[in-house]
């Protein structure tokens, strides 16, 4: 988990978002400012009410939306960067990248592979976790496999899908404490057992890439399973057993009130039907927007390599979206955070308040990292977002410091 620190920086600032319109997790106000000193939120404001002293840095917002900075919590590259390179200069690339969207922390996704291209990875995440940011914070590492259903793999690498060994997991777990959540398929052997190890160290135990019907997902659930990783994308529905119907992962995503779920709001893997249903369904406590981007994000549309240019997969970037080089399947998305909100409120049709949660405090409270992060609120990280209404980046502000300014 993430704690604040109350050791007082030699270069503290202290400055005043005024004349914005400041979104919580249940108000906007309008006109309201934001008082920032050091790393944290000094207070929330209406404009009629704040006193702001004489000679204080004052910076005019002009009616933008001043909210929590936005949180990715499954995401893969960005700026021709892929977690997958194993360089610390491919994480730097893709916490800055992201930054320009908007996004404040990310949690950097590793993809199936060789347990040496995982492991490299995984160093790569460790060196820079250790570093100020200069682009978006890093969470933690999401592990997407390689413990799934081979029928379900979408883009992820056949030739290193498994099921979970013990011998394996444990050592990762172990070497890289700051693993904070491992996506599986819980039907396979063994899967139950990684999650209760998971759930036993605090690692968000996440469903994904799944053939699991709903009784499987009961079970998982039961054993430590809390999350359902991109909703719909890489995972069965209602199946026909000797005529009889029977639910699948999708469906119990939908149904069960103890598990929360992301989606991929790029506008493309989710039409608004789906969306909207989802968001009917659980509500934006329970759904979390992610952007799965891939080292496309940001970056002009053609031909790119989905994981390691050594060992990665080739992928082709059309129409807004990632898919396999044959188009048999979607790979990923390239978009940011700042176009998961856009999506959710011009093609969900949700309002601007329940877009903000669903990628602010949602992420944040199924990754154990609310008490700091997700929330304008007194004593918590400064990390700010500052949209136009237009869903364009005014300014990304991580720990009280500007990463991003257009």
């Amino acid at each position: 988990m993430v704690k604040c620190s109350t050791q007082k920086r030699d270069t503290e600032t202290e400055f005043y978002l005024v004349n914005g319109q400041v979104i919580t997790p249940y108000r906007m106000i309008a006109p309201g400012g934001v008082h920032v000193k050091g790393e944290y939120i000094q207070r929330v404001f209406a404009m009629a009410d704040g006193h702001i002293p004489e000679g204080a840095k004052v910076i005019d917002v002009r009616g933008a939306w001043i909210m929590p900075g936005l949180i990715d919590m499954h995401l893969h590259g960005g700026g021709g960067a892929d977690v997958m390179d194993g360089s610390a200069a491919a994480i730097r690339t893709i916490a800055r990248i992201h930054a320009e969207g908007g996004t404040t922390a990310i949690l950097p996704t590793t993809l199936t592979s060789s347990l040496r291209e995982l492991r490299l990875a995984l160093d790569a995440c460790k060196l820079v976790s250790t570093e100020r940011a200069k682009g978006a914070r890093l969470l933690g590492v999401h592990l997407e496999g390689p413990y799934f259903a081979h029928a379900q793999r979408g883009a992820q690498d056949p030739r290193y899908i498994k099921n979970p060994e013990p011998d394996e997991y444990l050592a990762l777990l172990n070497d890289y404490p700051f693993i904070k959540r491992i996506s599986a398929a819980p039907e396979l052997p063994g899967a139950l057992e990684l999650g209760r190890e998971l759930r036993k160290r605090g690692v968000l135990a996440a469903i994904g890439h799944t053939d699991a019907t709903h009784d499987e997902v009961i079970a998982a659930v039961e054993a430590g399973y809390s999350h359902m990783t991109h909703l719909y994308s890489g995972m069965a529905g209602v199946r026909r057993f000797n005529c009889y119907r029977v639910a699948g992962a999708i469906e119990s995503g939908l149904l069960l009130d103890d598990v929360t779920v992301e989606v991929i709001a790029d506008g493309k893997h989710l039409p608004a039907s789906l969306l909207k249903l989802i968001y009917k369904c659980k509500g934006a406590e329970r759904m979390a927007l992610c952007s799965d981007a891939l080292r496309a994000a940001g970056m002009p549309e053609g031909r790119y390599f989905l994981g390691s240019g050594e060992d990665g997969q080739e992928i082709l970037v059309e129409e807004g979206v990632a898919w396999l080089a044959d188009k048999s399947a979607f790979a990923g998305s390239v978009v940011r955070g700042n176009q998961l909100i856009k999506t959710m409120v011009e093609l969900a049709e949700v309002p601007i308040q329940a877009a903000v949660k669903m990628a602010t405090i949602t992420p944040a409270r199924i990754l154990h990292v609310d008490n700091v992060m997700g929330s304008l609120d007194q004593g918590k990280y400064a990390d700010i977002t500052i949209l136009r209404d237009d869903f364009s980046v005014v300014s990304t502000i991580v720990g009280g410091r500007s990463v991003y300014s257009s």
